[in-house]
């Protein structure tokens, strides 16, 4: 970017800007109906969201069946907080959600997920309003301002984001990032330093909330390449500078989330299943990254999985192509001084880039949510430009306006009807199942949530096709078993759920689960020892598995072990305090066992929980 031969910036472009966002300053309670316009409009489109289930899509790993979410209590809640932000989840670590989920179980409980719906639309309507905010400080007119509020506040993109409970780290972590990047921009404007106080906290926040964050500081640039006069080497490394603290910040972060996920295994430059190798990963990337800015336009074929293709296919390597007119496009607009052209293409490429699965993270190689903030770039541009038209042209504002209301219509309607696919695990998984027939995952999953719904046929249906695609699942023959087990009625129907049990060992001799659900179909054939040898070397795999425990106290009740019985109770209680009828169990085995002085304590202590809990 040296001075020579770069063309100068247009001072009239800089002086409009300048003007505008002096007026803009000045006026901002001028600003405020249209903003309230697009929360209105966003809380309509996402309002069949309010009447949704949790779904087995990482719902039961996040909050419904994590001990953490699970057991906690108003007495235990700042104790659950410190484990919280300790740990992680399923390899990601995005403490600040996963808190406030806790929150919700202490108010709410698992039975009312309207809440925890209402939570995430809240959450979302909040960060259409500083969408909404940050458009006006970067000098555009409330009618731009407004358009860029409903693209972002109704696109259907957003949908998995707003809909889906577990997506909260999105929403969560985009009104604190949005929150941080507008007192940038005030700060761009008034230059008071405790807009930089703020911005610190709300960039924390926002990184304990989503990984994503760690983006933040390079937004920031785009922000100073678009309001600053001019940008060239010097003023792009002392801007880079003066954010050096928001880069160590997004680091730390970077590599904690790293270790996360190389912890839980779901980190690769190789995927287990399709064996891309880096290269092919990089056209990968580049394929997806040219998915997301049609999408953008016209959002087609949305699911909630796009699992990776068995090969890799011939035209993922046409990609190329499309990454070409980009950065060729990025060159004009910066020669020619495009900047609203600019700014928005950087803004979606800084945010988007980390997302393009070139590492393999997870089971899909591209994902709606991932676009939440991202998107924004590509809004602003648009919005820019008409809001710009409108104030040029005002004769042509009718015209203009029918063809901008249609396309919001049909956002609005196609976000309206994408929030039903999440209604509960059986829609969500047949809307999957209607693009992608030959991917196990949405038939197990599909087949798990018939089961719990008592609809058997459906669910064995699922579990054999699923099988059919592949033999080798674990995972899936020890769901069918837990179907056999649950329903059996004769001795022929625990044999199959044992051949089901058997064939999920083979093929993973090291989960713990497997091995103490076969301990327990042992246990109803009358095989007492086998059960409890099934029961132990589960408990050794898997040591926090608390049914493991309930099941072998029972066993060792059977057999007048009460001692060991009774340790295995404890265990249980340790892990899943919440449980009355363990509790009734102890003070049961405490005086079977004539332990009379500590049955006492035991009932003491039991009530005066009992009495905190109440109170």
């Amino acid at each position: 970017m040296s001075k020579k031969g770069k063309k100068q910036t247009d001072p009239s472009h800089h002086q409009r800007k300048v003007e505008k966002l002096d007026q803009t300053v000045n006026n901002t309670q001028r600003s405020w109906k249209p903003a309230l316009i697009a929360i209105a409009v966003t809380c309509l489109c996402f309002l069949p969201s309010l009447n949704n289930e949790f779904v087995n899509w990482d719902d039961d790993k996040n909050f419904y069946e994590n001990p953490l979410i699970q057991n906690v209590t108003s007495d235990n809640f700042w104790a659950t907080t410190k484990e919280i932000f300790s740990s992680g989840v399923i390899g990601n670590y995005n403490p600040l959600s996963i808190w406030t989920f806790a929150i919700e179980k202490v108010w709410f409980g698992f039975d009312q997920p309207f809440n925890w719906h209402l939570d995430n639309l809240l959450l979302h309507l909040i960060a259409v309003f500083l969408i909404y905010r940050i458009v006006i400080f970067l000098g555009v007119g409330w009618r731009g301002a407004l358009l860029a509020a409903l693209l972002f506040g109704i696109h259907p993109m957003r949908v998995e984001s707003v809909a889906w409970v577990t997506e909260r780290k999105d929403v969560l972590f985009g009104v604190f990032y949005l929150g941080a990047l507008l007192q940038y921009i005030k700060y761009k404007s008034d230059h008071k330093k405790i807009r930089w106080l703020w911005m610190t906290l709300l960039f924390v926040l926002s990184l304990f909330s989503k990984i994503q964050a760690v983006s933040l500081p390079l937004s920031m640039l785009a922000v100073d390449y678009y309001l600053d006069k001019q940008m060239y080497w010097k003023e792009l490394v002392n801007a880079t500078i003066r954010k050096l603290p928001f880069f160590a910040l997004s680091l730390l972060f970077g590599i904690l989330g790293i270790k996360f996920l190389h912890s839980y295994g779901s980190l690769a430059t190789v995927d287990d299943q399709t064996h891309f190798n880096f290269i092919q990963r990089l056209f990968l990337g580049a394929y997806s990254f040219g998915i997301y800015i049609i999408k953008a336009i016209i959002p087609f074929r949305m699911s909630p999985l796009y699992p990776y293709p068995h090969e890799f296919p011939w035209y993922f390597y046409t990609s190329i192509v499309v990454v070409a007119l980009v950065l060729g496009l990025l060159w004009w607009a910066y020669k020619k001084d495009k900047k609203p052209v600019f700014f928005g293409m950087m803004f979606f490429i800084l945010n988007i880039i980390f997302l393009l699965q070139i590492l393999g993270a997870g089971q899909g190689f591209l994902a709606d949510r991932f676009t939440y903030i991202a998107y924004f770039g590509l809004f602003f541009i648009p919005a820019y430009y008409l809001d710009d038209l409108w104030a040029k042209k005002p004769q042509k504002t009718t015209i203009m306006a029918v063809i901008v209301g249609a396309f919001l219509l049909m956002y609005a309607v196609m976000t309206f009807q994408q929030c039903k696919v999440w209604q509960n695990s059986g829609t969500l998984w047949s809307h999957v199942l209607k693009y992608y027939q030959n991917t196990t995952l949405p038939y197990g999953n599909r087949a798990n949530y018939y089961r719990d719904q008592k609809m058997y046929k459906a669910a064995l249906a699922d579990y054999a096709a699923a099988l059919k695609l592949k033999d080798q699942q674990p995972q899936t023959y020890n769901s069918r078993a837990r179907l056999y087990f649950d329903v059996a009625k004769d001795r022929d129907t625990l044999l199959l759920a044992l051949a089901d049990y058997n064939k999920a060992i083979e093929y993973k001799s090291d989960d713990g689960e497997f091995f103490v659900n076969r301990g327990a179909t042992y246990a109803r054939l009358g095989e007492l020892d086998k059960a409890l040898a099934d029961m132990t070397r589960g408990l050794e795999l898997k040591p926090d598995h608390a049914v493991g425990y309930l099941n072998r106290s029972i066993m060792y009740q059977q057999i007048g072990k009460l001692d060991l019985a009774l340790n295995d109770i404890k265990s249980y209680l340790e892990l899943n305090p919440g449980n009355g009828d363990l509790w009734y169990e102890k003070g049961n085995v405490l005086n079977k066992l004539g332990r009379h002085e500590e049955l006492s304590l035991h009932l003491m202590k039991h009530l005066y929980e009992r009495i905190v809990t109440l109170v």
